[in-house]
């Protein structure tokens, strides 16, 4: 996803999408042992990850 379009989810949203890239982490993680078909995912959901967390970082010194 892109950093604009995560901006205009609220917080909560935010959370939520947060911990289900981390869960998809973990299990493309698990899977990289065995098999994994495209590697670059992996990448793909740490970036996502880090929007996630700088955005709420942001809002949290805004307010």
């Amino acid at each position: 996803m892109k950093a604009s379009e995560l901006r205009e989810l609220s917080t909560e949203e935010l959370q939520n999408k947060l911990s289900e890239l981390k869960s998809q982490l973990f299990t493309l993680k698990m899977k990289k042992f065995i098999s994994l078909e495209n590697p670059m995912k992996i990448r793909h959901i740490r970036k996502d990850i880090a929007r996630i967390l700088t955005i709420l970082k942001e809002r949290e010194k805004g307010e």
